[in-house]
């Protein structure tokens, strides 16, 4: 696509010698690291320069997302990892933007067998997981990943629909539980919290 096509959030051309690597949503978020809505959210909010094309469509320059990459957002967070193990799709996108709008980085499992191995693959600096599961549920999940990691290695929020758990996630050695439907805010408080410690 020829660069002069291209205008900057204020309507002005961008200067066909500016730039020779433009990059679509979908391949600015895969290079991020971040889903294709939080791109979004960060090029209209201003803290990703994006342009567009006549038809409206993002566009992004490679070096913008490289210099984007290295400038730390909110400190420790920004290089925090989550791990969201959850079955509900919707959910596990409602945290993890929750979560990315903060500046944790955040993976997502659909299952206990999957999120064992992502965690093989890289280990988080915090798990987020559900209790309620088909197959292997949150509890045999948080016992598998004690057992292979030891039990304060990699602290767990346990979350469910049955608030009266709390009790029995200590017991088992979550660091926090929240019962849902819970409040966003809280679930960010109980992350910093246990990220900062």
């Amino acid at each position: 696509m020829p660069n002069d096509r291209l205008r900057d959030s204020a309507g002005k051309r961008v200067p066909a010698d500016q730039g020779k690597e433009w990059l679509t949503l979908g391949q600015a978020a895969a290079f991020l690291g971040a889903a294709q809505s939080t791109v979004r959210k960060w090029a209209d909010g201003g803290q990703l320069p994006a342009f567009y094309t006549p038809g409206g469509h993002r566009r992004f320059r490679r070096g913008d997302l490289e210099a984007f990459l290295a400038v730390p957002r909110g400190g420790p967070a920004a290089r925090a990892g989550v791990l969201v193990v959850d079955d509900d799709a919707n959910l596990r996108e409602f945290i993890r933007v929750n979560l990315e709008r903060e500046g944790y980085s955040v993976r997502e499992a659909t299952s206990a067998e999957e999120g064992l191995r992502a965690l093989e693959e890289q280990p988080p600096d915090l798990i987020l997981l559900d209790v309620m599961m088909p197959r292997v549920d949150g509890w045999e999940m948080l016992r598998a990943v004690q057992a292979r990691h030891g039990v304060d290695a990699i602290p767990v929020i346990m979350y469910s629909g049955k608030v009266d758990e709390a009790d029995e996630a200590a017991k088992r050695g979550a660091r926090a539980f929240i019962g849902k439907p819970f409040d966003p805010s809280q679930l960010l408080e109980a992350t910093k919290q246990l990220l900062r410690s």
